[in-house]
């Protein structure tokens, strides 16, 4: 922590921030975990402790569930719509005004370059915010045209779940909580989150604003440890109406099955194994930047990487070898160098995963042309040089989830041929397609089967387009209107005007 400390990227706001305890937030207190424990949350551009913070148990979850009850039932549901959508939008305008602050938290915590943090993950968590405040007064039902014999006054209510538990994950742990945050707040539930215990800090910073923001105690509490404790105490409780998960899908079939036991609301965000496809009139530079942007963004650890390139076997060796080129060309460092491109992976632990499927790769025939290995000249930390590799459909690499900056390149013949082998996946979360003939690039989007398709273009978000998977790659939607119907219940009320 002292090498970071030192740094003069860090602003004295962050240093602060640093230099404290982290705790559990709870009904607006920062509070000890009832059993004392604590752990270490580490600098992945290091491989060093960064900060200890507060481990969560059952009990300490219980103790979060009954402060979002006692708000659930007691000034949240009295507060106007409209004082909850200034609420979010205050939370919105601080988050904006502390941007720098969350860049570098997440920058040092997750390793990823500051830029990427600056020009995405604060950004779209602030219009995350905003927009979900705009729908706060327009969640309506509607009066219904009812045909039974007699005269009644039939409408419906939206109204929501009550306490929800969201789990995020650590490659976009400030963004993706407010995928889960701002729309059951507009929906008007009360939240229990728990951060990876691998990247809690931005989430406990954000604590702080909820307070200055002025939520009531208790509408938010932040409860950061690890899966097997905090995660499943939330999962299991009987006061949980909801949970929204981001992450395995492993660990999301093993939430759906729990969930099973007391009907528990769901949504499942998981994994990915994202086709980008290269038509053959594809623009040559946009086609490189576009699959490098795909894989190697936020360190490869994205669950809609775009980790199989399938380009046409006429073009196969200039775009493969344009993309190697550049992959060799990547500058990798300490995530605050405002140089850096690329950062290091989130823990030893992800880092030897992700080696030993490369190695996987070579074992079972697959060229090697960039990378491969660990990049010791960047640091002490995780580093693991961008990669590129040739291969085949039947691959471990093509078959699962990395989760890191490696990318095997496919070379196809024709395009019925290239659609079915980019839809022989369990996954469906996203997909691309390249090509100067917009019409012809639609569709192959409507053939694919995934949550979004992009067309010449990767890695496009906005709080008002639907995110989710088909497939093994999820259940239900985030953003936009689609999430909002996750986070409330539908009431059918029928009076007799007769």
């Amino acid at each position: 922590m002292a090498a970071i400390l030192a740094s003069s990227w860090v602003h004295d706001e962050v240093r602060d921030f640093l230099s404290r305890p982290g705790r559990l937030f709870i009904g607006n207190r920062w509070v000890e975990s009832t059993g004392g424990g604590r752990f270490w949350v580490k600098d992945p551009a290091a491989g060093e402790n960064l900060i200890e913070v507060a481990r969560a148990n059952f009990e300490d979850v219980d103790r979060a569930v009954k402060a979002a009850r006692k708000a659930y039932q007691g000034p949240w549901q009295r507060i106007t719509p409209a004082e909850r959508a200034r609420l979010l939008w205050k939370l919105a305008d601080l988050i904006e005004v502390h941007g720098q602050e969350f860049a570098e938290i997440e920058s040092i915590n997750t390793g990823k370059p500051i830029s990427e943090a600056l020009l995405a993950d604060v950004p779209l968590t602030v219009e995350h915010f905003r927009y979900f405040a705009g729908w706060v007064t327009k969640l309506s039902g509607e009066t219904l045209p009812v045909s039974q014999p007699g005269h009644y006054l039939a409408y419906t209510r939206r109204e929501p779940i009550g306490i929800v538990g969201a789990i995020v994950p650590w490659n976009f742990p400030l963004m993706i909580a407010s995928w889960k945050l701002a729309p059951a707040l507009a929906a008007g539930n009360t939240v229990v989150i728990k951060p990876s215990e691998l990247t809690p800090l931005s989430l406990l910073r954000l604590g702080d604003l909820m307070v200055e923001a002025g939520f009531p105690p208790g509408v938010v509490n932040i409860v950061p440890g690890y899966g097997m404790e905090a995660g499943r105490a939330l999962i299991q409780h009987p006061e949980i109406g909801k949970i929204s998960f981001t992450g395995s899908t492993r660990v999301g079939r093993e939430i759906l099955v729990e969930s099973a036991a007391r009907f528990t609301r769901v949504t499942l965000e998981l994994g990915g194994k994202s086709p980008n496809i290269v038509l053959p009139d594809a623009n040559f530079d946009e086609v490189v930047g576009g699959a490098m942007m795909g894989i190697f963004f936020n360190q490869g650890e994205v669950c809609c990487a775009g980790s199989r390139l399938f380009v046409p076997t006429s073009r196969f060796d200039a775009i493969v070898e344009k993309i190697s080129g550049g992959a060799e060309a990547v500058h990798q460092g300490m995530g605050l160098d405002p140089a850096t491109e690329m950062g290091p992976l989130i823990s030893e632990t992800h880092m030897h995963r992700v080696l030993e499927y490369i190695d996987s790769g070579r074992r079972q025939g697959a060229s090697l042309l960039a990378g491969g290995e660990r990049n010791r000249n960047a640091g002490l930390g995780y580093f693991v040089k961008p990669t590129v590799m040739v291969g085949t459909d039947s691959m471990q690499v093509a078959r699962e989830e990395i989760f890191g900056p490696v990318l095997l390149a496919l070379p196809y013949e024709d395009l019925d041929e290239v659609v079915r082998r980019a839809n022989d996946t369990n996954y469906g979360l996203a997909a691309a397609v390249w090509t100067e003939d917009v019409r012809n690039g639609i569709r192959v989007a409507e053939r694919l089967k995934a949550g979004t398709v992009w067309v010449n273009g990767y890695n496009l978000l906005d709080a008002t387009s639907p995110w989710g998977g088909y497939k093994m790659s999820g259940v239900g939607r985030e953003m936009g209107p689609y999430a909002l119907q996750h986070y409330t219940e539908v009431k059918s009320i029928w009076v007799n005007l007769g």
